[in-house]
């Protein structure tokens, strides 16, 4: 019997936890003028984001840990402040090396304790309608920047940018404390009324460790497919300003415009893809997303034209968002919700993987190329390709071993 848990207070309130954390992603606002007014140099500031970047396993495997055992609600909340902290004193930075361990280090771990707690505990409380809750709550991580780069400029304006980390910090810290009193952790196996679970292969779930996990075939694609999924986003991501200017000889501020379209598409794909895949299903959703990345690129490569680049941003974003608000259901439907935290978490580390590489091939080809990304678009266009033969191959895999499991 399921104590009353009010499960769509509790997404609500998640999300605006991620609303908050996901301010991470507004830090190219932030670190120009954070460069003009203390003389360091941009590659050393980004380096503090890189940190931050480089260090989600470790937060998401350790939330995870916590959300599995009934400890979401601290997770969620001591991340949460930690990474109002590391905001706000990342404000008080007088080195490089503070900036380091306050937004590289304190930031990034908190930011990884609270989006492990919230995704994973806020999935386990829709077994019903896994798709949508992970695509609104990945929506939080992903739409934080639309509305925390125009407050960061504001505040930018109104004094520096240490005055934005300041103010933004201590924003967060109240608006997690006060979101955090309507958190509380999922029941075991909880089951809303009325919904009858469907039937597995085999005639029950199997709960896996991450042990067993990785002892699966399926682990091995689903890591790889993340991976495969999310590098053209990131590629994008880290430089679509650039790519507008270079390119397609947009003006700074046109390209910024186009920053905010993608970031907008990204947090509206993650709701869209994760509804779509609770009506047709994971793999034929991700058979789509793939395939809809190489006409992407594609209209980028042959459409040189400011029409061309909306389109493939656009586009892009809804794709990126869709992988991302997509693999933690695909993850708990194959080893169930009981370690869905760690199991995520692990999995999540192809993510990290397309994180470091789909910048740097982006810049490094583009650099030897004068500024055209051409080239870039091809390899993202042969790695989305990989991707749609790994998801072909998992459907297959999994049609196989239904078929074993009823035999």
């Amino acid at each position: 019997m399921n104590k009353t848990v009010h499960r769509w207070t509790i997404l609500a309130a998640s999300t605006i936890v991620l609303l908050c954390t996901g301010a991470i992603y507004a830090f190219s606002v932030l670190a120009g003028p954070l460069s003009a007014s203390k003389g360091w140099s941009m590659p050393d500031i980004m380096l503090a984001f890189t940190i931050n970047s480089a260090i989600a396993p470790i937060p998401m495997i350790l939330g995870g840990f916590f959300t599995d055992r009934g400890w979401a609600k601290w997770s969620i909340t001591i991340g949460g402040l930690m990474f109002g902290l590391g905001f706000f004193l990342s404000g008080l930075a007088t080195s490089t090396g503070m900036l380091y361990a306050t937004y590289g280090v304190l930031a990034g771990l908190g930011q990884g304790l609270a989006y492990s707690g919230c995704l994973s505990n806020t999935i386990k409380l829709f077994p019903d309608k896994k798709g949508l809750a992970s695509g609104i709550i990945t929506a939080g991580m992903g739409g934080a920047a639309i509305i925390a780069a125009p407050v960061a400029n504001f505040l930018i304006n109104q004094q520096d940018a240490a005055h934005a980390f300041r103010i933004l910090g201590l924003a967060y810290m109240v608006i997690i404390a006060i979101a955090s009193f309507f958190i509380k952790a999922a029941p075991a196996n909880y089951q809303p009324a009325g919904w009858v679970p469907p039937v597995q292969a085999g005639g029950h779930f199997v709960n896996k460790n991450w042990l067993d996990m990785m002892k699966t075939p399926q682990f091995y694609l689903i890591f790889f497919m993340l991976f495969t999924g999310a590098f053209s986003g990131l590629m994008i991501a880290s430089n679509a300003s650039l790519i507008g200017q270079q390119m397609f000889k947009l003006s700074a501020t046109t390209a910024a415009f186009y920053v905010s379209l993608y970031s907008l598409s990204n947090c509206l794909g993650r709701i869209v893809w994760g509804t779509v895949s609770d009506k047709i299903g994971r793999n034929q959703t991700l058979n789509i997303i793939f395939a809809v990345i190489v006409v992407a690129f594609l209209l980028l490569i042959t459409l040189s034209s400011t029409v061309g680049f909306a389109l493939g941003i656009i586009i892009l974003g809804l794709c990126f968002g869709g992988v991302m608000g997509v693999f933690p259901p695909i993850v708990m439907e194959n080893y169930g919700p009981k370690n869905q935290g760690v199991n995520y978490g692990i999995i999540f580390c192809g993510y990290s993987i397309a994180a470091f590489f789909g910048p740097k091939v982006a810049a490094n080809m583009a650099t030897a190329n004068n500024g055209d990304f051409t080239k870039a678009f091809y390899v993202a266009i042969v790695i989305a390709v990989v991707g749609l033969g790994l998801n072909l191959l998992y459907s297959a895999l999994k049609k196989r071993a239904v078929a074993v499991a009823k035999s």
